[in-house]
């Protein structure tokens, strides 16, 4: 049994008993069919209910009309809403997991309307935002109270539907944070100028949804601890409004977080990256609950259990949001519980399918886990009709997923890797500054490969000759892929390395220049690695912006940095050529030369090429042939490892 004996205490609010201090916060799963929940979202959070989650807080939903924008959300406005409510109840309370609900409204955080127009934004006063660039419209005072009462009919609805509690976001600059925050509310009624006035509008707020919830649900309020963004709420602030409004009899729990959406350097904070430190948000949990009776909740960069515990422990906060973690592995709770640490599939914060889908509009998965989200298709993996012999060929994260899930349908299993150890190119992306924790990847997955029963070879290329020798009867080719290496003008002349050379300790000049044409954490990471070793770096990227091809939240972080570091970064530069002192590209729109005089050094991240070998070597071959992750085509993780999940589960 474990030894984490806060993580795994109950705790009780409002009558209600919790089984643990982990919990799911209020996420967008991007899994809704009209506004509505849908059997994908069930399954989904009912793995996480199975698994051992305490307490599962849904996605935000809109508590007015006036807040609905393009980007999905559950309509509580409606009625509609009530029985999908109902279904995900369904789902998750039998597993012993409570379920909350979350209402908000956006204010001036309005991206697209449903149709892609603009739409109208309101807030408290007319200060635009930052992120999205938009002009909100001053709400007045007969929509605040209708608004308001939105919210308590909103609450009314979840406690039909048979929800346990509800959850008030006032967190991450939306309306009810901007009418907090006194460089935004710049109101002079009686919702603006003091700080009672500013209060006003969340406490009708929070008294209307006690009044809809009824006295048997639970409400809580989400706050950001500190916005951490210009004219944001600092955290003095926030814990004095914290103080107060607890102090008002209505709450039951807070619920602390960091960041804003109102710009780019506080949205960063809503799903920190691994750059930000484990468990950074804690100190602000940790300042209001020594000042309030309620029970504290805190979530960002909460990964592994025994941080939350270390958390609990030092009287931090009551309960640990931990949404990544169980999005990598839904069973966390019941293996931590059970003393198995080492069998954990750690979140490495990468924020690539979680964030990063649906941030594109897509249902949210894991890199490492891709059965996340589709938990109806691959939930329960079925033994094969009978055993056979399975060869995989390369052992980096596409084929390492293959074995695994070969082996636990039944069929025999060995997965040769050309190379010393496994992991492909994650040995490489982990040597980059700040990325040590992307390595969980191999970590996690070889860890499967060894509880799965798979037999591996090190240092075993496999040829037509070991295949036709061995005899199996499928071979999963997930052989790789190897730098892109076009040709370049007058490389002879240059001194000219690619990224791995790099990676792998390659001496640079102190005048270094990358052509950065796959826009992504590659040049990114080349640039910092590079800059703090002491490198004049300049960055020349085949695209708008650094780090394009990479989720927001991500990117943002890394060019504060480079900009810090005093890395150049140049856009729009397709790389011609090079000479002794010099690196040469066009511009991409105007088709106008541009040199990068004083150049050392030029350092090429210019994609892959697939090593199709095995599978050109095993042309005419009789047995079964399935080709996988950057051999098939070069792409990122993500792929790799959904295709060894269905190439698995294919054979």
């Amino acid at each position: 049994m474990t030894a984490l004996g806060h993580l795994f205490s109950p705790l009780t609010i409002r009558g209600q008993t919790i089984r643990n201090r982990i919990f799911s916060t209020g996420h967008m799963t991007v899994m809704l069919e009209n506004g509505q929940p849908t059997a994908r979202m069930a399954a989904y959070h009912a793995a996480r209910a199975e698994g051992g989650a305490g307490l599962i807080i849904l996605e935000a939903a809109r508590a007015h009309p006036s807040g609905d924008s393009g980007r999905a959300a559950i309509g509580a406005h409606d009625d509609a809403c009530i029985a999908g409510y109902a279904m995900l109840a369904r789902a998750v309370q039998p597993h012993g997991a409570r379920l909350y609900g979350q209402l908000t409204h956006p204010g001036r955080e309005m991206g697209l309307a449903a149709d892609g127009t603009l739409p109208v934004a309101h807030a408290p006063s007319v200060v635009p935002n930052e992120r999205f660039h938009v002009m909100p419209r001053e709400m007045p005072v007969a929509m605040i109270r209708e608004i308001v009462a939105g919210f308590g009919a909103a609450a009314g609805r979840m406690a039909r539907a048979g929800l346990d509690g509800i959850e008030v976001v006032a967190s991450h600059g939306y309306l009810l944070s901007q009418f907090l925050n006194p460089r935004i509310n710049r109101r002079t009624d009686a919702y603006g100028g003091s700080d009672d006035n500013r209060l006003r509008f969340v406490r009708e707020v929070l008294e209307a949804v006690r009044a809809g919830a009824g006295d048997g649900l639970v409400v809580g309020l989400r706050l950001s601890g500190e916005d951490r963004d210009h004219d944001g709420l600092e955290q003095v602030e926030m814990a004095d409004i914290a103080v107060t409004l607890a102090g008002d009899g209505v709450l039951d729990y807070l619920n602390v977080a960091a960041g804003t959406s109102a710009g780019l350097a506080g949205s960063t904070h809503i799903v920190p990256p691994m750059a930000c430190e484990v468990g950074y948000t804690a100190p602000l949990a940790a300042a209001i609950r020594a000042r309030v009776d309620l029970p504290v909740f805190v979530a960002g960069r909460i990964n592994q259990p025994q941080d939350a515990e270390g958390i609990l422990a030092t009287g931090q906060a009551d309960m640990c949001g931990m949404t990544r973690a169980l999005i990598s592995d839904p069973d966390m709770p019941a293996k931590a519980q059970e003393g198995r640490f080492d069998d954990i599939r750690a979140c490495v914060a990468c924020n690539q399918a979680c964030i990063g889908h649906m941030l594109n509009g897509y249902p949210i998965s894991c890199i490492q886990r891709p059965e996340t989200g589709r938990e109806l298709e691959f939930g329960r993996m079925e033994p094969a009709e009978r055993p056979r012999r399975v060869l995989v060929a390369g052992g980096g994260p596409a084929g390492m997923k293959a074995a695994v899930t070969a082996a636990r349908r039944g069929h025999e299993v060995t997965l040769c890797e050309a190379s010393g150890r496994l992991g492909g190119q994650v040995h490489l992306a982990q040597a980059l500054p700040g990325r040590a924790e992307f390595g969980g990847v191999t970590t996690n997955l070889a860890r499967e490969v060894e509880r799965a029963g798979v037999a591996v070879r090190l240092k075993a290329p496999v040829t037509r000759a070991m295949v036709e020798a061995e005899a199996p009867e499928v071979v999963i080719a997930a052989t790789g892929a190897r730098p892109h290496a076009p040709a370049i003008e007058g490389v002879d002349e240059a001194h000219v390395l690619d990224a791995w050379q790099v990676l792998d300790g390659a001496n640079t000049g102190a005048r270094v220049v990358i052509a950065d044409w796959r826009a992504d954490w590659v040049g990114l990471g080349l640039a910092e690695m590079l800059a703090r070793k002491g490198c004049h770096v300049r960055l020349a990227v085949n695209a708008p912006m650094a780090g394009q091809a990479i989720p927001q939240y991500v990117r943002d972080k890394w060019l504060g940095d480079l900009h810090r570091l005093g890395v150049e970064i140049a856009p729009y530069l397709r790389l011609f050529g090079a000479d002794g002192e010099s690196a040469w590209f066009q511009h991409v729109l105007s088709g106008e030369p541009v040199e990068m005089e004083a150049t050392d050094t030029l350092v090429t991240a210019l994609g892959h090429a697939p090593d199709t070998a095995l599978a050109r070597a095993l042309d005419g071959w009789a047995g079964e042939l399935h080709e996988i992750g950057d051999c098939l085509s070069p792409r990122t993780v993500e792929e790799a490892v959904l295709e060894g999940l269905r190439a698995g589960a294919a054979v």
